[in-house]
């Protein structure tokens, strides 16, 4: 026979969980596969051990920094903590204003100082440039490496190049055929060239800066992505200096700073559009300068125009914390303040450029508001302690629902606390992967906690459930009925918990957050848990004649519904109200459906503390109240339904007794009749 309505319910939520379940599963696996992920949630520092500082920003001009800034501020403080040699540093955005730093072992005096001060952003003129060829062809590499548009078989071959690139001496050893042999022929040949390429008033300002340490410097410069602390602090604003742009392999010879960062007043990114107008399908970045700014850059951008295009003079560099980001050309005069920066770019790398440019304009130092020392053992010990607390909760709980519930919490409670975990472990892993979450120690109390919550939601629908037992209907309308009340009260309990988990996050700092998001993550987990297995599995259940019938241990049977019970909720009735549908578990037993919906009329062959014919004149006595109605009605309007009935039959009853002698006499004078 077809399924019933329930049933087909149950199994599509059931295969819905399974494809929840196998997305989450595949996802992680072909993370793990990739190197990018873990199967194991990532571990704070608190757990792994380390220094975690959190830095509060401090803004000179008393202005307000939005995310787009703080977003920056991170990515230039994971670049100098790299740049100390510091590996395994985590840096990252803690609610609306401070940013966390957590590193291995404990940072110097100077790490410390280098983390709190504010960025440099600068406008230099270039004087030369030339190209290293082994970091062109690695950036070149990389770039290609991170396109979509390759499959694994090229990726591969990608990976092969550039780690043979990394791996080659001979590789590593390129020079330009045409460089100087010497520091002294390359500080003749830069005179030189500059000199016949500079304006003379120009060539004049800077010719006592071009040293033969600067021409050797130039010719020997390695790039890296990360500076140095020296590096950084022997960088002078009124003199050249040497840097590079580490994702082209350009490297530079820049004149002093002719317009500062701080004369910035907002950068925008949008469509570039062509000298007729119309869109070129690429993207630009604008800056515009407070005016201070617009016109030191109308006297810089005056001057670079006046030289020829495709000159390295014609160029300016945009320098970040040491770094150039972008060297583009003049191509006019920017008079407007109002300065267009165009390449090809796409919507992303225009917007990247845009933020970088927007801190400029804001020069955020860092306050150190908290500093701990956590060891690698103490965390070790925290760590063992609270998977050991976890496990001591989850026995707890799944004796207590043994006990309670007895074949039932087998065939339910239990199963739902392992799929509870592992889509709570498997959402943990996928998190540390997209968004660097890392579980901390009170992250772990909010999950042991939440193993109690969970079980809630599972006592309150069970004795929803048994209420409805209680009440004469058979095991599967009292899981429809009982599910429709539990439901809401279910739903309503884990929205205050979300919601106390969202103002607690919001509010509070450090650790503390990391309790309010897993109390959060795990109170969305257990409504899913219990809409797409909890419930389905209780209406499959509720067909099996084992649970159907209430047999001995089954968790609903006669006895064990009428016992005092741990949990004291509203089952508290008496013994011999238990009656069950026999009829119902023999079509159960039979393959047959049973009708959820007109079961409310009990009819039992179970022993009950009554004779069968008062357990008959109950359903004489039950209201004549529509079925659709009786089903909606809760437990004490039933209840005070049936009080009115019996109130009218006690009302009825001496007209009843008076009509009963009059009968009989009919009856008497009838027979004598007869006779």
């Amino acid at each position: 026979m077809a399924a019933s309505k329930p049933v087909r319910k149950a199994r599509a939520a059931l295969v819905v969980l399974f494809l929840l379940l196998l997305g989450m599963g595949g996802g992680l696996a072909y993370g793990v596969q990739q190197g990018h992920a873990q199967w194991a949630p990532l571990l704070a520092l608190d757990l792994e051990g380390g220094t975690q500082m959190v830095l509060s920003p401090q803004v000179e001009s008393g202005e307000e920094i939005d995310d787009d800034q703080l977003n920056q501020a991170v990515e230039i403080i994971r670049q100098r903590v790299d740049g100390t040699g510091v590996a395994e540093a985590e840096i990252a955005v803690q609610g609306a204003e401070n940013v966390v730093v957590g590193m291995p072992g404990v940072p110097d005096e100077q790490t410390r100082e280098l983390i709190q001060a504010s960025a440099a952003m600068e406008f230099r003129s270039v004087l030369e440039v030339r190209r290293d060829p082994v970091l062109a062809q690695r950036a070149e590499l990389q770039a290609l490496l991170e396109s979509p548009e390759l499959d694994d078989e090229q990726r591969a071959v990608v990976e092969e190049q550039l780690e043979a690139l990394s791996e080659d001496p001979e590789q590593e050893q390129l020079e330009d055929e045409e460089a100087p042999a010497s520091p002294e022929e390359a500080h003749a040949e830069l005179l030189e060239t500059l000199s016949s390429q500079m304006a003379p008033d120009d060539f004049a300002e800077i010719e006592d800066h071009l040293t033969e340490e600067l021409a050797a410097e130039f010719l020997d410069y390695e790039c890296r992505p990360d500076l140095t602390i020296e590096d950084r602090e022997a960088q002078d604003p009124d003199l050249p200096l040497v840097t590079c742009n580490p994702d082209t392999g350009d490297i530079f010879i820049l004149g002093p700073v002719d317009v500062d960062g701080d004369y910035i007043n907002d950068a925008s990114w949008g469509t570039e559009q062509g000298p007729t107008g119309m869109a070129t399908g690429y993207y630009e970045t604008v800056i515009h300068f407070d005016s201070t700014g617009t016109e030191l850059f109308r006297e810089a951008s005056t001057r670079l125009y006046g030289y020829p295009q495709g000159t390295p003079q014609n160029r300016f560099a945009i320098v970040l914390d040491g770094h150039v980001i972008v060297a583009p050309n003049m191509l006019s005069p920017i008079t407007d303040g109002n300065a267009r920066v165009t390449g090809e770019y796409t919507d992303a790398e225009a917007r990247n450029l845009a933020e970088q440019l927007r801190y400029g304009s804001l020069p955020i130092s860092f306050q150190i508001e908290s500093e701990q020392q956590i060891s690698a053992t103490l965390g070790a010990e925290q760590l063992r302690m609270g998977l050991l607390a976890g496990i001591i909760g989850l026995l707890l709980t799944a004796g207590y629902a043994i006990y309670q519930y007895r074949s039932l919490a087998l065939a339910v409670t239990i199963p739902s606390l392992v799929v509870v975990a592992l889509i709570t472990w498997w959402a943990l892993s996928l998190l540390g992967w997209s968004d660097g979450y890392r579980l901390s120690m009170a992250g772990i109390a909010g999950l042991i906690l939440s193993i109690g919550l969970t079980a809630d939601s599972f006592v309150v629908y069970f004795e929803r459930v048994k209420d409805e037992l209680r009440e004469g209907r058979s095991l599967a309308g009292a899981v429809e009925a009982g599910w429709s009340r539990a439901r809401r009260t279910i739903l309503a309990s884990k929205a205050v918990n979300v919601l106390a988990a969202v103002v607690l996050y919001m509010v509070a700092v450090g650790n503390v957050r990391g309790f309010a998001f897993t109390l959060g993550l795990t109170a969305l987990i257990d409504v899913i848990l219990v809409f797409l297995f909890t419930h389905p599995l209780m209406q499959l259940l509720a067909r099996r004649k084992f649970f159907a019938s209430g047999k001995r241990f089954s968790g609903l049977s006669a006895q064990e519904l009428g016992v005092d019970v741990l949990y004291k909720g509203a089952g508290r009735f008496a013994r011999s109200n238990v009656v069950y549908s026999d009829q119902a578990a023999a079509a159960v037993g039979a393959g047959e459906n049973v009708d959820t919906e007109n079961d409310a009329a009990p009819a039992t062959d179970v022993p009950t503390a009554e004779p069968r014919s008062a357990a008959a004149d109950r359903k004489a006595e039950l209201p004549d109240i529509p079925e659709e109605e009786w089903a909606r009605m809760t437990i004490a309007e039933r209840r005070k339904a049936r009080r009115e009935v019996e109130l009218a039959r006690r009302e009825a009853e001496p007209a009843r007794k008076e009509a009963e002698p009059a009968s009989s006499s009919s009856s008497e004078s009838t027979e004598g009749d007869q006779r």
